[in-house]
């Protein structure tokens, strides 16, 4: 397969930050940005012919999604999370994803300090009554965040950076992780998950949404944490019961909550947003904005389109999330040959016999293999037979080849 860059075409959904646009315009791409997410149905209608789809968290690639992708060669999740996409799927089609696994992880770790603060304080309470006309100048059940202890259920780059921040301010932190992680400064490592619910005066999620997560922080969850404590979740909404979270906040046991993210989440801005958490007054409601600032929509936009214009014109993967991570020196006046395959013995030493057979000179080389594929990219000089092609192609093992030039 061999793309013409003056024709490819990229498909942008959920209102991708302009930065992306520009980025893949500037390399002579055919960019359409849409607004909205699009569901299963409008997406396998519009997915023919496009060559890379740039999503962010609501639209999901499905393998039917994938099969009908004829020409789809890279995804770029324009956020952190990639279980909205059939990773298994996209492997074996060869298809590479890249997603922003840092760029707006300051910006969700700023949300969570503001909530954390905003609920101690009683914040929202006291502005509600006073747009009310209430003038309630009091400091009962208001606290500082200083000396109180912060729970982290997740202890990835959004989870180190609040427990760094956190402490800064004077909170004492504990963390919960199911990988052994290295604690920074003076954070504690729970041994369980209910040494930290039983221990932390504010309990926060920062979780994937792999399908193992689905409900796992509910009733039994809720009634472990401390009397009068603070919960969050700014990671995916389907980790949390939020009707377990509606009676342990009604119940007055959680004494307020702040959610970012929801099991059914609208499909566009101006949509009706419907939840069980709706109308209670010690709670924190935002619409899925913990990465949505300025600053971190445009870092994102810049280093997923860098990400998916260098795997088009040189099938750089790194910091791919699916397949092997190789990077090759462009070399000026070579062809260069992309090769996905089933990871099997041998499968180096019988491209090369092909190349070999047609005598073809290799001038760089690099594999690299994960688990069940390997990426290998030659570089060859001078002309070849379309034959090596076609040997190539119909190697066993083979899943894709491209043909950069």
């Amino acid at each position: 397969m061999m793309i013409d860059q003056a024709k490819v075409r990229v498909l942008l959904l959920e209102s991708i930050h302009r930065d992306a646009v520009s980025r893949l315009e500037a390399e002579g791409y055919s960019v359409e940005s849409v607004r909205n997410a699009l569901d299963e149905s409008e997406l396998l209608e519009r997915i023919p012919g496009v060559h890379l789809l740039g999503i962010r968290s609501k639209t999901k690639v499905t393998a039917k999604v994938l099969e009908a992708a004829d020409s789809l060669v890279a995804v770029g999740a324009f956020c952190i999370g990639t279980d909205q996409i059939d990773l298994h799927a996209a492997s074996a089609a060869g298809i590479a994803v890249f997603n922003a696994p840092f760029s707006n992880t300051r910006s969700v770790v700023e949300l969570a300090i503001a909530e954390i603060i905003s609920m101690t304080r009683r914040l929202t309470e006291k502005n509600a009554l006073m747009h009310e006309g209430v003038w309630d100048k009091s400091a009962d059940g208001a606290h500082e965040i200083r000396g109180r202890r912060l729970g982290i259920v997740g202890y990835g780059n959004i989870g180190t950076q609040l427990s760094v921040l956190a402490e800064n301010l004077g909170m004492h932190v504990s963390f919960y992780d199911t990988a052994d992680k290295l604690a920074l400064s003076n954070a504690h490592r729970c041994a369980s998950i209910e040494e930290l619910l039983e221990t932390s005066d504010v309990v926060t999620l920062h979780v994937d949404g792999r399908p193992g997560n689905a409900g796992f922080f509910g009733a039994e969850q809720f009634k472990r944490m401390k009397p009068g404590a603070l919960f969050l979740n700014l990671s995916r909404g389907i980790v949390v019961d939020h009707v377990a979270l509606r009676d342990a906040l009604t119940s007055g046991h959680i004494a307020g909550a702040a959610v970012d993210v929801f099991p059914k989440e609208p499909k566009g801005r101006g949509d009706e947003f419907v939840s069980e958490l709706r109308g209670l007054p010690n709670v924190i409601l935002t619409p899925h904005i913990g990465g949505s600032t300025e600053e971190a929509q445009s870092d994102i936009g810049d280093f997923v389109a860098n990400k998916l214009a260098h795997f088009v014109q040189d099938g750089n993967t790194t910091l791919s999330v699916n397949l092997p991570g190789v990077a090759l020196p462009e070399q000026s006046g070579m062809s260069r040959i992309v090769h996905v395959h089933i990871n099997t013995p041998g499968v180096l030493a019988q491209v090369n016999s092909i190349l070999a057979q047609h005598h073809v000179n290799v001038e760089g080389q690099l594999l690299s293999t994960r688990g069940e594929y390997g990426y290998l990219i030659t570089d060859i000089g001078g002309p070849y037979a379309d034959d090596v092609l076609e040997q190539l192609r119909s190697m066993e093992q083979t899943v894709r080849l491209r043909v950069l030039s």
